[in-house]
């Protein structure tokens, strides 16, 4: 299967990464897109750690969402304001 990881504001200037193209396995889980990149490098496990947010196709999920074929998935960090 295959899908699209954007990365946005912090998550983007740690991993150095905006748009990245990844093929996993069938019923691969938002948990499966993270462990993946974090293997990456640290970069990457610095960029996912924390409280990051993630997206699957503009709504907001969690870690064990099972991704589908051509799905995007976002991570971002949670944003807060006044």
């Amino acid at each position: 299967m295959h899908i699209t990881v954007k990365t946005f504001a912090q998550t983007r200037e740690l991993s150095g990464e905006d748009n990245i193209s990844l093929d996993l396995e069938p019923d691969a889980t938002i948990d499966t897109v993270i462990k993946h990149l974090t293997a990456r490098g640290s970069h990457w496990e610095l960029a996912l750690s924390g409280s990051i947010l993630s997206a699957r196709n503009h709504q907001l999920c969690d870690k064990q969402t099972v991704l589908n074929d051509g799905d995007e998935v976002a991570f971002f960090p949670p944003v807060t304001g006044g």
